[in-house]
């Protein structure tokens, strides 16, 4: 029951991973019922070959034959993937269930499933990979423009994010207030911001702190 996807297809998918047939065939039915769109895995190796930079959640089988559930998740991880994945498991394992955590799992079921609680999961899931995907794509948008910026304003920038003044970022890069000023507006135009503040929290978003002191 794999599923091949467009690799243009954004909308959010549930992702389904159980090397048992009937179980995945009866969670695929609940999912659709529920209105949520589904693609069935019978392997992780065949969810990591057909679905990069998958948009959606995961509901996987822990443990399954070649590549299991915790192995497939540091895959993911190791990707950059921002996957959030529900975890099922045909028996309690507290030694997995936390690493499984650890590493960023919504939730953690025990087969055979609560019905509700799946869905429940699978919701909580999908909301929190809207909120990881966009702060992804901010990170990404910030990236590009701070790509765009000079060595010097780029030095100017981290200075603005210290809170220094014009006359104080002159000074220290030995030059006149009046260049600093020319610098400050391509930094703000370049960034597409109008005031400081937002400059300050774009900066901080990308990991951009205060210089070292020289």
């Amino acid at each position: 029951m794999d599923i091949e996807r467009s690799p243009r297809d954004t909308n959010p998918t549930v992702f389904v991973v159980d090397d048992d047939p009937d179980v995945l065939q009866a969670l695929a039915r609940l999912l659709g019922s529920a209105g949520r769109r589904v693609a069935a895995f019978s392997s992780a190796r065949n969810f990591l070959e057909a679905c990069d930079d998958a948009r959606g959640c995961l509901v996987l089988d822990l443990a399954m034959p070649g590549l299991n559930g915790l192995e497939l998740q540091q895959a993911l991880e190791t990707r950059g993937s921002v996957l959030p994945i529900v975890f099922l498991t045909g028996r309690g394992d507290v030694s997995s269930s936390v690493q499984a955590m650890k590493h960023g799992a919504v939730d953690f079921l025990e087969k055979p499933v609560d019905e509700e609680r799946l869905l429940a999961a699978v919701a909580h899931a999908l909301a929190r990979h809207d909120e990881l995907r966009a702060g992804r794509d901010r990170l990404e948008r910030i990236a590009t423009l701070l790509s765009e910026l000079t060595a010097r304003e780029r030095e100017v920038l981290q200075m603005i994010v210290a809170g220094r003044l014009n006359k104080q970022i002159a000074a220290e890069l030995g030059t006149v207030e009046k260049t600093i000023k020319f610098h400050r507006g391509n930094v703000m135009r370049k960034m597409g911001v109008r005031t400081v503040p937002d400059l300050v929290r774009m900066a901080q978003i990308a990991g951009i702190g205060a210089p070292a002191k020289r």
